[in-house]
């Protein structure tokens, strides 16, 4: 697909890696609908997708609810006048121990922290990709593109059972897809990011920080937009669907 031109809808756009994928397209003469909570976070990320050369709009949208996501795909459809893309990014984390024994007493992960993000980087990949694929269909759209943002803690990741067991979701949801939605040429694919420079990051202790990066062969932090430029090649090669990509420096 080349992208000049399409509408490609990217959750979680406020900031981090959401924002270096949107302001990517953008800068490829992309249309972006951004997606996120924060209007003053979504503001910036606009004004940098038209500083970049493309057009962008925000929309406030909570993905894990059913009603938001289907009047953003109809309010997408109407401001733009098509759907072609959506990048699945959204994602929060609750991070914590399944059980943990300390002094003879035993703490668990509660329900909360397990359904909160189960809601929003499961449930809000569902909902996005389908209501996505729905509108692809109804246009009848030449070509169709979606992309999970998986990660590398999909494989297990210490003290995230809930945000492991999600990540690993939506990547075998991408290949699910991708044999479902052939038929309409619409592609599917997952990009799954490493340890990458974004503000959680930043505001680690320093000694903590150099530890990932010393885990990391390259020894370096990915940037947001080497993985804009992953799901980017995942949109402009029409050969590819239902697989996911680890970029990561070479961590896994």
């Amino acid at each position: 697909m080349n992208v000049q031109d399409k509408v490609i809808v990217v959750t979680g756009a406020g900031r981090g890696l959401g924002r270096g994928i949107a302001t990517l397209f953008a800068g490829k003469g992309a249309k972006v609908a951004c997606v996120d909570l924060n209007q003053d976070d979504l503001d910036e990320t606009v004004r940098q997708c038209e500083a970049a050369g493309g057009a962008g709009k925000a929309y406030m949208v909570n993905v894990a609810r059913e009603d938001e996501v289907e009047k953003l795909f109809t309010d997408v459809v109407a401001d733009f006048g098509s759907l072609h893309g959506l990048v699945n990014n959204a994602g929060i984390t609750r991070d914590g121990l399944l059980v943990k024994a300390k002094d003879g007493e035993i703490t668990k992960m509660s329900l909360q922290q397990w359904q909160a993000v189960i809601d929003v980087n499961l449930t809000g990949v569902f909902l996005c990709g389908r209501e996505a694929a729905a509108k692809m269909i109804e246009l009848g759209v030449e070509e169709g593109v979606i992309v999970n943002i998986s990660s590398l803690a999909r494989q297990g990741s210490f003290g995230q059972t809930n945000y492991s067991a999600a990540k690993a979701g939506v990547a075998a949801m991408a290949e699910s897809w991708a044999k479902e939605l052939a038929r309409y040429n619409i592609r599917t694919g997952a990009v799954a990011p490493g340890t990458i420079n974004t503000d959680m990051i930043a505001a680690m202790k320093p000694e903590a920080r150099d530890r990932l990066i010393g885990a990391v062969p390259l020894k370096r932090l990915g940037e947001p937009e080497h993985i804009a430029m992953s799901v980017a090649f995942i949109f402009e090669n029409s050969y590819f669907t239902g697989r996911c990509i680890d970029t990561d420096g070479g961590l896994r």
